[in-house]
């Protein structure tokens, strides 16, 4: 009976954000720490004062232009 071995070989992984992701998100993050970012269409909305907000928005920015980010995760409640 031959068994066979599992290769060892790791997978080399690309980043799975792009440079202009990353620049969109820093900048979001600064005017967060300025108090000039703002949530909502247009910029309509409260201020923003979460760290986590701030990313998404610069994340969001990012697909906008067409940056490489990966889609959004569906929320677990509308799978089945």
């Amino acid at each position: 009976m031959a068994t066979r071995k599992k290769s060892t070989r790791k997978k080399t992984s690309r980043p799975k954000y792009g440079k202009a992701a990353g620049k969109r998100v820093e900048s979001a993050m600064k005017k967060r720490k300025k108090g000039t970012l703002r949530s909502g269409k247009g910029g309509k909305g409260g201020k923003v004062k979460s760290r986590k907000q701030a990313i998404a928005i610069g994340l969001s920015e990012a697909r906008k232009k067409g940056a490489k980010v990966p889609s959004k995760r569906k929320s677990s409640s509308k799978r089945k």
